[in-house]
């Protein structure tokens, strides 16, 4: 069996129905393909960006369920933003050392509709985005029917984004209608941004009048230190930061939010309604109460203990069974680690032999390049040799076998 990562291109295609023009180009990510073939039965997979099921505060929740369903009568009608939750939200953001209001907190239903509707609102059809050459697939199906100039540029895997390479664009005249950064434990590098390129980029946002989209869905999930103060704490009013219960409680609530600053609301409150006119007032109220029970701060020391050991025991594993050619990132946080093998491995061939012979699975490094053929993009071919491993999802026991299996896939062949 070969696995086959090409997305199909119109696969809903109706000789009967005449589509809009643009759907022409759209397809499923790369990434959710890939998904769907290496999550079958038996496949140690460490592939997917989830977290672990096992640690979802199942019980505390279902508490918080229980309390809102037998006082609150409007958990189950329409409703507009909750204000409790945007309090609990301030709080949440003072943690990471960003002052706000509840004025600029702006719940959406899950980070990727803030992606959307905040590209809704900043591009013009044909307009500039400024992006990395590898990064979050999600960013790209945001992109996808506005015809967009993407602009790319390099990603250093100790210092994060090249702020040096934004600054060329932007001297060469490129006025990007946004920037998107994932500042702290990048998806899919781990890499987190030096604090001097997090000023860096603020200042030249200021300089040249663009906002930055600062996606930060691992900022509460950092294993050595603290994390990196967020964009958005050094500036209000040329950055939009992007939050998500998703990874710190579970995926399947779909609730994040957006800090703008307040004039941005109007705006954003009339795109969002046309897209499904509100957050769940349920799902609203219920994470308010499990965070006004204070569960959270317990859950997060849990989620990071047991996430720093899964990504120590890949580490040693890694260490011990992968071949000495090839080299990876330490990530302080998050749940990824980048693998960079010697040139001539093709990882997306070699993810089928992993799959046939060892029954383990992990995602090619092309998965996240940016189309090739994109302004400014250096990194793509690169990518080919790449490859990225969860570490939050499998037990440490389960490591340590996928990795040994792994490890014998790599000294064949690299």
């Amino acid at each position: 069996m070969t696995i086959n990562i090409t997305p199909v291109v119109n696969e809903f295609e109706s000789p009967d129905l005449r589509l809009a023009g643009w759907t022409r180009s759209i397809k499923r990510s790369v990434l959710r393909e890939m998904l769907a073939v290496v999550s079958r039965p038996g496949i140690l997979s460490f592939a997917g960006g989830l977290p672990a099921p096992e640690l979802f505060p199942a019980k505390e929740y279902a508490q918080a369920v229980n309390v809102t369903l037998s006082r609150d009568k409007e958990a189950l009608q329409y409703g507009p933003p909750y204000p409790p939750l945007k309090g609990h939200i301030v709080d949440l953001m003072a943690q990471r050392g960003v002052a706000c209001y509840e004025e600029q907190v702006f719940i959406t239903t899950g980070a990727q509709q803030a992606l959307n509707v905040l590209t809704r609102l900043f591009l013009d059809r044909g307009g500039a985005v400024l992006i990395e050459e590898l990064v979050y697939t999600g960013i790209q199906q945001a992109l996808a029917g506005y015809e967009a100039e993407i602009i790319t540029v390099p990603t250093d895997l100790e210092l994060g984004m090249e702020t040096d390479a934004v600054e060329s664009h932007l001297l060469a005249g490129l006025r990007p209608a946004y920037v998107y950064a994932i500042p702290e434990a990048h998806n899919p590098l781990g890499v987190s941004l030096s604090e001097a390129r997090a000023s860096r980029l603020v200042e030249l946002a200021r300089k040249y009048g663009f906002p930055i989209v600062e996606d930060d869905p691992y900022g509460f999930l950092t294993y050595d230190k603290e994390a990196t103060p967020p964009l958005r704490s050094l500036d209000d009013r040329w950055v939009i930061y992007v939050g998500s219960f998703s990874k710190i409680l579970a995926p399947a609530l779909r609730l994040g939010w957006m800090v703008v600053p307040e004039y941005l609301v109007p705006k954003l409150t009339v795109l969002k309604e046309a897209l499904d006119l509100e957050t769940s007032a349920f799902i609203q109220r219920t994470v308010a109460e499990y965070l006004e029970a204070g569960h959270l701060p317990s859950h997060l020391n849990q989620l990071r203990d047991e996430y720093r050991l899964r990504r120590d025991t890949m580490l040693a594993s890694m260490e011990r069974h992968f071949p000495p050619v090839a080299r990876w990132t330490n990530p302080s946080g998050g749940m990824f680690i980048w693998v960079e093998l010697p040139g001539h491995v093709d990882t997306t061939e070699l993810l089928t032999i992993a799959v046939e012979e060892e029954h383990v699975a992990y995602i090619p490094g092309s998965a996240f390049s940016v189309n090739s053929g994109i302004i400014g993009s250096s990194l793509s071919d690169r990518s080919d040799n790449c490859m990225r491993l969860n570490f939050s999802n499998s037990s440490p026991e389960e490591i340590e076998r996928g990795i040994v299996r792994l490890g014998r896939i790599l000294h064949k062949h690299c």
